[in-house]
């Protein structure tokens, strides 16, 4: 009976240990996402005012669109690398969370 208690504690703090290491990925990640989506806002809402800020210069209607057309490609352009970082970071997020279960489940079988 003993021996099934101390096998139970065991196995217990080893499950906590996997846990707080997953967690520990999730808190890691979750803060250079939300850096990285902070940074992407600013730079786009800085890049839309300096945009803004052109297309009033405009002496006419052609350099508008110029202006417009230039803003659109480069703002297309950036949310596609920032889409792609910010989903390079969640599948390394997944793989990091899960590290510590595929451990536990090598373990099991």
């Amino acid at each position: 009976m003993i021996k099934a208690f101390e096998d139970f504690q065991q196995t217990s703090k080893e499950n906590m240990d996997t846990a707080l290491k997953s967690f520990g990925a999730l808190s890691k990640t979750g803060q250079a996402i939300a850096v990285e989506m902070a940074d992407y806002s600013k730079k786009a809402f800085e890049d839309g005012t300096a945009a803004v800020e052109k297309l009033f210069g405009a002496k006419s209607l052609d350099k508008a669109i110029e202006v417009q057309t230039a803003y659109a490609k480069t703002a297309y352009e950036g949310f596609v690398a920032e889409a792609t970082k910010i989903s390079e970071l969640y599948a390394d997020f997944a793989k990091e969370a899960f590290k510590p279960f595929e451990a536990a489940v090598a373990k099991a079988k």
